[in-house]
């Protein structure tokens, strides 16, 4: 199946950290990727967001502001699954 992509908006790139707000409209992927650094997420709205991974799909449930630290390496595809726009900024720790 072909989604329409995320819309990622760069706000911040040093040599410490890569910070990226993530716009997901109905439907809307990030397309399959390998995360390259440790993250961190930070819900701006709330929502629901499927997971699909190699072993299985998912769904996370966010919550404006309950952040939450993912590792590098993790390999997935995020769908959001909700019927409203959802909006999170991602923080990359080089």
């Amino acid at each position: 199946m072909t989604r329409t992509p995320a819309v990622p908006t760069q706000q911040v790139l040093n040599e410490r950290a890569i910070v990226t707000e993530w716009r997901f409209a109905p439907g809307t992927e990030t397309g399959w990727h390998v995360h390259g650094h440790d993250y961190i997420v930070v819900p701006q709205t709330d929502g629901e967001l499927l997971l699909e991974t190699k072993t299985g799909n998912r769904v996370s449930e966010l919550h404006a502001g309950q952040s939450y630290a993912g590792l590098k390496g993790v390999e997935h595809n995020v769908v959001n699954a909700s019927e409203h726009e959802v909006v999170f900024v991602e923080i990359e720790i080089l």
